[in-house]
């Protein structure tokens, strides 16, 4: 088993800025990809930012230019630092890691931006 913490959530205003970080510890071997999602109720957990073992990076649109994910691999950790947050960036963040087919969470962290 591979676990996940998330730390680095809170409350700010739109504008501001937060840093999340993950840690990941247990069984592991080679971690293929980490990233961050979030989810908002009533809605399906979304890709924010993934970085693979390769380096390849993805950000979903809306976040593009204004987070910023970086992975440690000798440390396993991956941090998501964003800005010029908006009030839509509001939901709850998970820690992903995959590793040989296996996908693992985090437990969340909650991210809420005020207007």
């Amino acid at each position: 088993q591979v676990q996940l913490v998330e730390s680095g959530g809170g409350l700010v205003q739109a504008g501001g800025s937060l840093t999340l970080s993950c840690a990941a510890s247990g069984r592991i071997f080679r971690i293929n990809a980490m990233g961050w999602y979030r989810q908002v109720p009533g809605k399906q957990r979304e890709l924010v930012a993934r970085q693979t073992s390769g380096g390849r990076l993805n950000y979903t649109d809306s976040v593009e230019g204004r987070f910023t994910i970086s992975r440690d691999s000798a440390k396993n950790t991956v941090t998501l630092q964003m800005s010029s947050l908006k009030p839509e960036d509001t939901g709850v963040y998970y820690c992903n890691v995959e590793q040989f087919g296996m996908t693992y969470w985090g437990q969340g962290t909650q991210v809420t931006v005020s207007s």
